[in-house]
């Protein structure tokens, strides 16, 4: 603990430290929440996203049971190539976080008629894991920035809970002891000067 003046603009400054402490803790906590929440949101997102890259490998796999050999298979891996993907950026509790929009794919060209039947819906199935997996990449990243955050709000959270509002109670005290004793001291002094003073006029 740092060392206090025992002085009544000491007192004073310890009051409105405190004061702020206890305005800005609510707030500190409220975020602490919603960021606990959003890294719950988080999780239960990448789990649903799972989910629908397993309903779409199932898909995928009617297909994969019609080709004839692994080289066809790799014909429509081939089909699917990504461009690039676009995300936007969106605040949550004051954190920035990117946020999925879509992949966007090359338009790879091929006739549909030497091609077999199947090669369409093989296509869009690939698609959709590819862009299954690179959303669940975009929440993994947000997923990641929110927990930073999270850490940090939470230091912040303790220092004020556990350190700065106790420090500044305990100064308080101190302080109400020190200028409390200050006084006694001034009124006996003050009683014992009276008394002199009554002594030699006697």
């Amino acid at each position: 603990m740092a060392k206090v003046k025992l002085t009544k603009t000491a007192q004073k400054k310890e009051r409105d430290n405190l004061k702020q402490f206890q305005r800005f803790l609510p707030t500190l906590q409220l975020k602490k929440q919603q960021l606990q929440m959003e890294m719950r949101e988080c999780q239960d997102r990448i789990v649903r996203n799972e989910q629908r890259e397993a309903e779409s490998k199932q898909q995928l796999a009617s297909w994969l049971s019609l080709f004839g050999a692994d080289s066809e298979a790799f014909r429509a891996a081939d089909l699917v190539k990504v461009d690039h993907v676009e995300t936007d950026t969106m605040n949550i509790a004051g954190v920035e976080v990117p946020h999925f929009q879509r992949v966007v794919f090359e338009n790879v060209p091929y006739d549909l008629y030497s091609e077999e039947l199947w090669i369409d819906d093989a296509v869009s199935a690939l698609r959709r894991i590819i862009e299954l997996r690179l959303e669940r990449d975009v929440i993994r990243k947000q997923y990641e920035l929110i927990q930073n955050e999270l850490r940090v709000t939470t230091q912040r959270v303790n220092l004020f809970e556990k350190i700065k509002i106790p420090e500044c109670k305990e100064n308080i005290r101190r302080i109400g002891i020190y200028l409390g004793d200050m006084d006694t001291s001034a009124v006996v002094r003050s009683k014992i000067a009276k008394s002199k003073l009554q002594e030699t006029a006697a």
